[in-house]
């Protein structure tokens, strides 16, 4: 009877361990900046699109999944992008890439650049998720981060 209690407790413990770190991966999981977000014009609360972050071996990007923006046509393009990506649809392009986690502060990822679709410009990057991983904080800038701008993205469940 004993060793009985003593099996149902270890299996209870177990499982309590386990759920835990569940709880902790899913916690950090909200702390990337990877995930569905909404973007919003610099100005004003008008949603812009949805962009999703992604990973892969390291390294962050992002595409424009969705416009949201009433004033935009479905099939805009890039039309003041200077590189490969001029006159190429909105929609599906990478707006971000070459972002990696921070090795100073594992709470910024950085080191990458941000295109700016509007205007053609490419910034370098700088995010941050906040608000318990439901916003992530996308500074674009030239030189040092304290030249730059400052947009909001809201996490999209």
């Amino acid at each position: 009877m004993q060793a009985f209690a003593l099996t149902r407790f270890a299996s209870r413990l177990l499982t309590v361990l386990a759920l835990c770190a569940l709880c902790a991966s899913l916690a950090q999981a909200q702390l990337t900046p990877l995930g569905l977000w909404k973007t919003f014009h610099a100005e004003s609360p008008v949603p812009r699109s949805l962009v999703r972050v992604t990973e892969t071996n390291g390294v962050v990007s992002a595409r424009i999944e969705k416009l949201l923006d009433p004033s935009l046509k479905p099939d805009v393009v890039c039309a003041r992008c200077k590189d490969e990506l001029r006159d190429k649809p909105i929609i599906g392009m990478t707006v971000v890439r070459g972002v990696r986690q921070s090795r100073s502060d594992p709470s910024v990822w950085d080191g990458g650049e941000i295109l700016e679709p509007e205007d053609g410009k490419i910034y370098s990057v700088r995010m941050k998720p906040w608000d318990g991983g439901q916003r992530l904080e996308v500074r674009g800038y030239l030189g040092v981060p304290m030249l730059g701008r400052t947009l909001n993205w809201v996490r999209v469940e």
